[in-house]
């Protein structure tokens, strides 16, 4: 795709509307501290006639200075705790803020579920002189008017403030602020409930730690070759076929297709067969911890979850193995589970490995679509790049009950990969 003509304004600061917001040091807990990642998002909204004088980014501001009242600690910055851990000094100095104009109507986009960094990268603000995760933003945005009365809202927000649903619930929030609606789920901002235990206790050996060594040169396959990122769709009957073919009962889509995922990713990788390959992927804890978190938990109620084998047991057995061993994951997430992961962290401060790993980030239950800032909801929602070469995300589809699975691999990796997933 060809560049497209941006012109930016110079970023205004967005800084709570009332100045009664608490300063101060703001707690991270140990589920926070592991994903300092940033993430960069877009929605795109189509022109609407009967609001065409009123400018998009000013209603986008408005209700952002109004949000942040609520979701204070995105005004802040991130900075290290005498512990030795992430967390939050509440400033009050705002949220960077970009006006831009683009020379082209919108649909020169095109698909935007597909990144293009050079592109649609072009409708994030990122910081230039940003050294680091810690001197990045918690939180930007840009607003970007089309010729044709289109606009996308573009955002990049540090993982370690939110996972998934607290984004789409602060998104729907500011929406609903712009819109001068009352919030539907107001943030729960106290994240002091996953304290860990004192002393803490381990009862899990928690193999999402654990280091692989790379005995089938991965590591060189990654740098010596460009990393080309792909999508591809499985509507109900891919799906359908998919499980049929494995034979269990209660087969959900997300662990028929993790399952698919890994086992042709690593044999499109040519991993040895004695080469151990890790999965990896986050498990809401909201109901499975005891308390439950409130409704409304503001930051990350997710823990990670692993499934270890070699790649020999993974290629050369059916799909049906690989399966089960997502299945067992997933079930391995008790409360006690949760409350070792927290007491792991604080421990150790491992970080996951991510060597010969794959990790699956599911958004296709996030509503992303119900974003509503007066003009309806998105025609279109994106990420601008995936945060590790190592991700695959699953990402809903138009098209009812169908799922997209994106990922990049190597270019000879990504050629075996798409032949994997004819079926």
């Amino acid at each position: 795709m060809e560049a497209i003509p941006i012109k930016k304004s110079d970023p205004t600061m967005v800084r709570p509307e009332s100045e009664i917001t608490p300063r101060g040091l703001y707690f991270l807990s140990n589920l926070d501290q592991n994903i300092a990642v940033l993430t960069h998002t877009v929605y795109l909204f189509k022109a609407d006639e009967k609001k065409s004088r009123e400018n998009a980014a000013d209603v986008i501001r408005q209700g952002l200075a109004k949000v942040l009242v609520q979701f204070y600690p995105l005004a802040g910055n991130l900075t290290v705790s005498s512990e030795g851990k992430l967390i939050v000094k509440c400033t009050n100095e705002g949220v960077p803020f970009v006006e831009a104009v683009a020379g082209c109507d919108m649909d020169v986009l095109g698909d935007v579920t597909v990144p293009d960094p050079t592109v649609v990268g072009k409708l994030v603000h990122t910081l230039p002189g940003a050294k680091s995760i810690m001197e990045a933003p918690l939180l930007t945005v840009q607003v970007t008017e089309f010729k044709c009365g289109g606009f996308v809202l573009g955002m990049s927000m540090n993982h370690c403030m939110v996972d998934g649903i607290s984004a789409m619930e602060f998104v729907n929030s500011w929406g609903e602020t712009a819109r001068g609606k009352a919030l539907t789920i107001p943030p729960f901002t106290d994240r002091t409930v996953l304290k860990p235990a004192l002393p803490p206790s381990i009862k899990y050996t928690h193999n999402e730690f654990l280091e692989v060594a790379d005995v089938s040169n991965i590591a060189s396959l990654f740098q010596e070759e460009k990393l080309v990122y792909n999508s591809f769709v499985f509507n109900a009957d891919k799906v359908a076929r998919l499980k049929a073919a494995v034979c269990i009962k209660s087969c959900s889509t997300f662990v028929v297709l993790t399952a698919l995922v890994w086992r042709s990713r690593t044999m499109a990788l040519k991993m040895q067969p004695h080469q151990q390959t890790k999965l990896l992927f986050a498990v809401d804890i909201r109901s499975r911890i005891q308390p439950p978190l409130p409704k409304g938990y503001f930051g990350n109620g997710i823990v990670l979850t692993c499934a270890l084998c070699t790649a020999g047991e993974l290629t050369e057995k059916p799909l049906s193995f690989a399966v089960e061993l997502v299945k067992d994951a997933i079930e391995t997430v008790t409360n006690d589970f949760i409350w070792s992961a927290i007491d792991y962290f604080e421990t150790t401060r491992a970080r996951p490995s991510l060597m010969a790993t794959l990790l699956v980030t599911s958004w296709t239950r996030l509503g992303f679509k119900t974003a509503n800032f007066g003009w309806g909801t998105p025609v279109q929602t994106g990420c601008v790049n995936l945060p590790e070469k190592e991700v695959a995300l699953l990402l809903p589809c138009e098209e009812e009950k169908s799922t997209i699975v994106l990922l990049g691999l190597p270019a000879s990796a990504m050629k075996s990969f798409q032949e994997l997933m004819q079926i």
